[in-house]
């Protein structure tokens, strides 16, 4: 069976954007990249909702931009190489090494963690928060930002029962970031 990881960048106040889907207090140094890039790497699948899709587009062409660092570089060629399964009902099409999925998601993923293979990882917070509630969440890796937002986009929905979690790694960065990894329990 599948392990399905959602990981996301986090404020300490529990915010994976700010109001206006602002996302510009997480972005990662080089050594959090990096970090990144390696986790990246055992991942299966990639699952994600349509506005993080199109955010994530941007790596298509990253490659092409000159002032990109390895570590970038790196990402870029990692994400491109990973097949993504996006769930939209506005998309017609996706590019790259992407498929559309229209189909509901908890059947879909359900179905999905009972085949061989790779973990999957789901992105974008309206995709994680369904898969959330309805249990299919294996493994939470929280990258904790030294900020407040105050407000925005929470990193989890709002649940009617509570999700026991045991921590399995942490890791401190330079920039002060933390890294939290929880398993279901």
């Amino acid at each position: 069976m599948r392990d399905l990881i959602f990981s996301m960048g986090i404020s300490l106040d529990g915010f994976i954007a700010a109001p206006g889907d602002n996302i510009d207090w997480g972005a990662p140094d080089p050594e959090l990249h990096a970090f990144h890039n390696e986790r990246i790497r055992g991942v299966g699948l990639e699952l994600y909702g349509r506005k993080l899709y199109e955010v994530m587009r941007f790596w298509l062409t990253a490659e092409e931009d000159p002032e990109l660092d390895e570590v970038h570089l790196e990402f870029a060629r990692i994400w491109k190489a990973t097949p993504k399964l996006v769930f939209s009902t506005t998309l017609e099409s996706v590019e790259g090494n992407a498929t559309l999925a229209t189909g509901d998601p908890v059947e879909v993923v359900t179905r999905l963690k009972e085949e061989p293979g790779d973990p999957l990882a789901v992105g974008g917070a309206g995709l994680a928060s369904t898969l959330i509630e309805h249990g299919l969440v294996d493994d939470y890796r929280l990258f904790v930002y030294p900020v407040i937002l105050g407000a925005g986009t929470p990193f989890f929905p709002a649940l009617k029962d509570r999700i026991g979690l045991e921590l399995v790694e942490t890791r401190t960065f330079g920039s002060k970031v933390v890294y939290l990894r929880y398993r279901a329990a």
